[in-house]
């Protein structure tokens, strides 16, 4: 998962905020936080689905962070206030995450068991570009935690308004259920402002990370955004990473067991030479049917299978050894569903794969070996190990974003751009190598969206 920090700036209005000043990541009192509703639902065999009523949150990342019982922004463009965040400690003591207006500025909305999220909002303080957001539990204060071995995961997307370079994604991460609050006592914040994120990249751009501002070493990666000293690494499972023109799946376990704070360019993988070295496999054994040879299988229009122009089912199973939540995770599976059809995932078209429809460890050793990726996934403990971390709980996150450092190239089109295309595992989708930057996207397609619907899950085959 590749990620950028939100492109926005928040100036706040003249208010007196009424905040005592205490040592910790603090919670504002300038905007309520309210949870918009998205409902979702737990299935069985036996009982059918039960609808529960969970709600969202928006990323701590998103937010206005302003000095305690002030309006002075904390964080402006790419950089933090050097009194208020003179270190990490200080800074969590001075400054206060705000509530949203998740609509009017950040162009979430949700209406029962549907999630919008628009790629520009403009506001009168700047334009918010694309956004990230966590299923909460029915009470509301933690992240709602899914295990999903021997279960299936099923949803309905509408992707019809993603064009190339944009990444409509779901995926389960391994956060702490309270965002960290338990563990480290300075987050006052926790799950309720969005905090605690981490995934396999272990992404450097996260404001705070273990209850303190990742101020060290902070420098500025565009006009937006930054990152610092340290890393925020847990294990990832991506079951929907896509647009209108490709999509993918894709395992990422990590040695590390749940949200870690890495600090050394080898634990992160960061800098060259270290991609392989970190505690998390950040390239993943990935499904693309595209990438695996199958061009006519998905796309805009009814030539395809799966016609993105209208709203579509995936359904993701996770099969164990034994059919039981206690095996080991020895398969994921996909389905699609579209105008009551049921579709299998094509297998491979490439020799060598061409009994390969889903994510198995030979498979993904053989595609590996097919498209010569290094085996990280093996190197990090494959499927097993995923299947382990998967069993702990893993959170719902939800986003729609740009790609500044690869432009979505690896999702849609030839990666790397100036590779062969013929050779197998190049082609991920039909866009153009010049395409997915995001000045470019953001400009020509601020209004485009994602729906994700209708989220359930249960026992294989309940879904739907």
């Amino acid at each position: 998962m590749k990620f950028s920090t939100p492109a926005l700036t928040l100036m706040a209005a003249a208010l007196a905020l009424a905040s005592s000043l205490v040592p910790a990541q603090q919670a504002g009192t300038s905007t309520k936080e309210v949870h918009p509703p998205l409902t979702s639902q737990q299935c069985s065999k036996s009982d059918g689905c039960v609808t529960e009523s969970t709600s969202i949150v928006l990323d701590a990342n998103w937010r206005w962070l302003h000095q305690v019982g002030d309006y002075k922004n904390c964080y402006s463009g790419n950089q933090w206030d050097a009194t208020l965040c003179s270190t990490p400690e200080a800074c969590a003591k001075n400054c206060a995450l705000e509530g949203a207006d998740y609509q009017g500025t950040y162009g979430i909305t949700t209406s029962a068991d549907e999630l919008q999220l628009k790629l520009v909002t403009q506001t009168p303080y700047g334009a918010n570009v694309g956004s990230r957001v966590y299923l909460l539990d029915t009470a509301g204060s933690e992240y709602k935690q899914f295990k999903l071995l021997n279960q299936e995961f099923t949803l309905d997307v509408d992707v019809s308004k993603l064009p190339c370079g944009l990444n409509g994604a779901l995926y389960f991460v391994q956060m702490d259920a309270d965002g960290g609050s338990g563990r480290f006592p300075t987050n006052k914040a926790g799950a309720s402002y969005g905090t605690g994120y981490c995934d396999a990249q272990c992404p450097h751009d996260i404001k705070f990370i273990n209850g303190e501002a990742n101020t060290l070493e902070w420098g500025a990666t565009s006009q937006n955004s930054g990152g610092g000293k340290y890393g925020a690494c847990c294990a990832e499972l991506d079951i929907w990473e896509a647009n209108s023109m490709s999509n993918a799946f894709t395992s990422h376990p990590c040695t590390s067991e749940g949200q870690t704070r890495c600090s050394s360019p080898e634990e992160c993988g960061s800098g060259d030479g270290n991609r392989y070295k970190g505690v998390c496999d950040k390239d993943g054994c990935d499904f693309n049917p595209f990438r695996m040879g199958n061009e006519t299988f998905y796309g805009p229009g009814s030539q395809f299978t799966i016609d993105t122009t209208r709203k579509f089912t995936i359904v993701t199973q996770f099969i164990t050894s034994d059919n039981t939540a206690t095996g080991d995770l020895v398969e994921i599976r996909r389905l699609f569903k579209q105008d009551d059809r049921v579709v299998s995932m094509p297998n491979s078209a490439w020799p060598g794969l061409s009994d390969v429809n889903s994510i198995t460890d030979s498979m993904c050793q053989a595609s590996k070996k097919l498209f010569g990726d290094q085996d990280d996934h093996a190197a990090k403990g494959g499927l097993v190990r995923m299947g382990k971390q998967m069993a702990n709980g893993m959170t719902l996150a939800m986003s729609l974003w740009s790609d500044h450092a690869a432009y979505c190239l690896w999702l849609d089109s030839s990666y790397p751009a100036d590779a062969d295309s013929s050779k197998p595992g190049v082609m991920r989708g039909s866009c153009p190598t010049s395409g997915g930057r995001p000045a470019e996207v953001e400009a020509q397609h601020p209004d485009a969206t994602v729906k994700f619907m209708n989220i359930r899950v249960g026992d294989i085959g309940s879904t739907y």
